[in-house]
């Protein structure tokens, strides 16, 4: 993989863009992740303006640590960079006791609440863009975005422009050397932060993301019977995640109204 000229692409597409829709530069969520790590790297190298925001719910400390290890080495590095936390747990936790139904049980309210967490921090990033005239900018990469549609519809998905959802998870590893991302980052394992008791991104999935890319460079016309072993499991639990996922994948469906009901 050619790092370097991917890297000088990435960061001419993202320059260009801003200035061309008359924006002032970036506004990104970091996470404590290699994703948003890389992409606040190469926005900061665009030397248009970056804000880095450090967004905490019931965050673990490993990960606090790592977000503001991130930002700080970035401010070092480059003047146009500015970072500062946002504590959304108090908000979150109004938010839950708002919401909460009491004496009733539903199968899915703790995925309807750890989606809620990555949409509360879309509104925050959103609120910060709009105020100083910056992008949200998004930190998905291709197995994510297009794959297995691991992401918050309308929150971590919910962005202006994606500059790494063309990159493979295992690549964007790549340019995080060729960047010199902090090393802590670099070796931590991927997880989207969204759960009260830590869940890596491959628990949740049940499988890596080489794995992953693996089963997405595949003719999809297969069926899981064309492999055998953990070929097969993973091939037949990518198909099933993307098939689920297509609704997040996908545009938004509009339901076309014909001419002549319209006049």
């Amino acid at each position: 993989m050619q790092s370097e000229k991917i890297i000088n692409h990435i960061v001419n597409w993202l320059k260009d863009y801003a200035q061309n829709s008359g924006m002032k530069g970036f506004v990104i969520g970091v996470s404590g992740g290699i994703d948003s790590a890389v992409v606040s790297m190469l926005a900061a190298k665009t030397g248009l303006k970056v804000l880095l925001l450090e967004m905490p719910i019931r965050q673990k400390e490993d990960q606090v640590n790592r977000a503001q290890d991130h930002i700080e080495d970035l401010k070092s590095k480059f003047s146009n960079v500015e970072g500062f936390r946002v504590d959304l747990t108090p908000t979150f936790d109004t938010f839950q006791k708002t919401v909460d139904v009491k004496d009733q049980d539903f199968p899915a309210e703790q995925l309807a609440l750890a989606n809620s967490r990555s949409r509360l921090r879309m509104l925050t990033l959103y609120y910060y863009g709009q105020i100083h005239g910056l992008l949200v900018t998004g930190t998905g990469n291709k197995v994510e975005d297009f794959g297995v549609g691991f992401f918050t519809k309308y929150g971590d998905g919910g962005v202006d422009i994606s500059p790494i959802a063309d990159l493979y998870k295992t690549q964007i590893y790549e340019l995080a050397r060729h960047l010199d991302i902090i090393e802590s980052i670099q070796k931590a394992i991927p997880t989207d932060g969204l759960w009260d008791v830590e869940r890596t991104d491959e628990q949740q999935i049940g499988a890596t993301y080489p794995e992953l890319e693996w089963a997405m460079e595949q003719d999809q016309s297969l069926t899981p019977d064309h492999f055998e072993g953990r070929q097969r499991e993973v091939f037949e639990k990518y198909q099933k995640m993307h098939r689920a996922t297509l609704h997040k994948i996908n545009p938004i469906p509009i339901c076309d109204i014909p001419e002549e009901y319209k006049s």
